[in-house]
């Protein structure tokens, strides 16, 4: 199963794909419906447990676990269910 950091490592650094065509839903609590997107072109840094954004003229630091959708150009590469998991 791919990971959303090992699908925006290959979206970034792929020649075939154009980063700025990416966008990123994540958790942004006490915004809306307490989601937030980005695009591409303002994501700053990708490491290993979260990525630096530029948001509102200041980085913002978002780890992997809030991204909850990453679409390119318009289509959905990647989803995170928010279903629970099943009880053993």
């Amino acid at each position: 199963m791919r990971t959303s950091h090992t699908l925006l490592l290959r979206l970034r650094h792929d020649p075939h794909f154009d980063f700025t065509k990416t966008e990123v839903e994540f958790v942004d609590r006490g915004a809306p419906g307490d989601r937030s997107s980005v695009g591409g072109d303002k994501i700053v840094l990708l490491e290993q447990g979260w990525m630096e954004i530029e948001w509102e003229n200041r980085p913002k630091f978002i780890p992997f676990h809030r991204i909850r959708r990453i679409t390119y150009d318009g289509t959905i590469m990647w989803e995170k269910s928010d279903d629970p998991k099943p009880e053993a």
